[in-house]
């Protein structure tokens, strides 16, 4: 079956690569750099499991910036482009959907669309009615920055937002090229898919907000922060994972995700969204505070990235740090080796870890790693647990 798969990021890309074992697959994105990379089999991001397949399996998968190649005779069209969060207008941005979805109609009008990006609540159900099209449905994705394609592998579900024999031969399509044998897989309306998905994200930064909020507390009190999680998380009905403070939720997908679902909820009686989102705005204020109280010169930022195993810091809860800081008129260096350019966000980017270090009085991390062991009195770090 030829594929086509618009947007060449996380999800796109890991999709890309598990649907390309076992169909025709064409790739389609605006970057020419990105392009040349995937035809190489070299990934432009960081992800084993990409990096692995891309070197060891026989992937029909080709790159373009020829979309009309791509889409033409495909029998479903991915969607899966940013939909950044435009904080005007309480929405997300979908013109680069729309944007593919224009060009199916033009090129291939018979094409089943599935979008892939996340959207707002109701959105599939407008599009059908402003474009008068009926080939489109919503398909929510669940992964992990670095470790999509293994998500894609060893899904914890398959939702596909259409009752329908094409819903069905999709998810047949994940499923086939999945290496996990038991799959859940939903079919449901897109417009309760679509609610799916915003409300497993505000779950997870709900769950990150608790044990920040935890943390926040036994730090101020002089608690033992790992002995009081460790206590309440043996409880079965809450779990020990997804539990290891942090400088605040952050990713590409859970401010935005949490920031919808707040603004879908006008006109509906709600107390725990909009505390949620209030929640990370606290929770940095709280870091910069203790920063502050060591009194520092110079501060250095360990890492710009969310998550260890990940080279993605967009929107990444350390930038809302460094921000702070400035505030406070504080120098601010940063070691970021997958940075190019000498500065970031008007700071100074050292690439040698011995005179980043040196110049630093206060080094903080989000996530500690080996590499800070021979500075660890320098720095301050909520992780805990030494995990994501």
């Amino acid at each position: 079956m030829k594929i086509a798969v618009a947007g060449t990021g996380y999800v796109g890309l890991s999709l890309a690569t598990l649907l390309s074992q076992k169909n025709e697959v064409y790739a389609i994105d605006i970057i020419p750099e990105k392009v040349d990379m995937i035809n190489k089999r070299v990934s432009p991001i960081r992800d084993e499991y990409i990096e692995k397949y891309f070197a060891e399996k026989e992937l029909n998968l080709t790159a373009t910036l020829d979309y009309k190649e791509a889409i033409k005779d495909a029998e479903y069209v991915v969607i899966s482009t940013p939909t950044n969060y435009d904080t005007e207008t309480n929405y997300f941005d979908t013109s680069s959907v729309e944007d593919i979805i224009k060009k199916v109609i033009e090129v291939n009008p018979n094409a089943t669309m599935v979008v892939k990006s996340t959207i707002p609540v109701g959105f599939i159900k407008g599009v059908k009615e402003k474009y008068n099209i009926d080939n489109i449905l919503f398909s929510p994705e669940f992964l992990r920055e670095g470790k999509a394609l293994y998500d894609n592998l060893y899904p914890s579900r398959i939702i596909v937002g259409e009752k329908s024999e094409r819903a069905t031969i999709f998810a047949n399509l994940l499923k086939e090229c999945a290496l996990k044998e038991d799959i859940d897989v939903l079919f449901m309306n897109s417009t309760e898919a679509e609610a799916v998905k915003l409300f497993a994200n505000t779950y997870l930064a709900l769950r990150v907000a608790y044990f920040n909020e935890l943390d926040t507390y036994a730090e101020i009190n002089g608690l033992n922060t790992k002995d009081i999680i460790d206590g309440v998380c043996l409880d079965p009905r809450i779990g020990t994972h997804y539990n290891n403070p942090s400088f605040g939720y952050g990713g590409y997908c859970l401010p935005k995700d949490t920031k919808q679902l707040l603004a879908n909820y006008n006109n509906v009686p709600q107390n725990l969204i909009r505390a949620i989102v209030r929640s990370n705005k606290t929770r940095k204020n709280h870091i910069t505070e203790m920063i502050m109280r060591k009194n520092p010169d110079v501060v250095g930022i360990y890492r710009l990235t969310m998550k260890s195993e990940s080279d993605n810091f967009r929107s990444s809860a350390i930038q809302g740090i460094i921000r702070r800081l400035k505030d406070e008129d504080v120098e601010v260096v940063i070691y970021e080796p997958t940075l190019k350019d000498d500065t970031f966000a008007d700071c100074r980017v050292i690439k040698d870890f011995k005179e980043f270090s040196n110049e630093s009085d206060v080094i903080i991390a989000n996530r500690f790693e080996s590499t800070l062991e021979p500075v660890k009195d320098k720095i301050y770090t909520r992780d805990i647990f030494f995990r994501d």
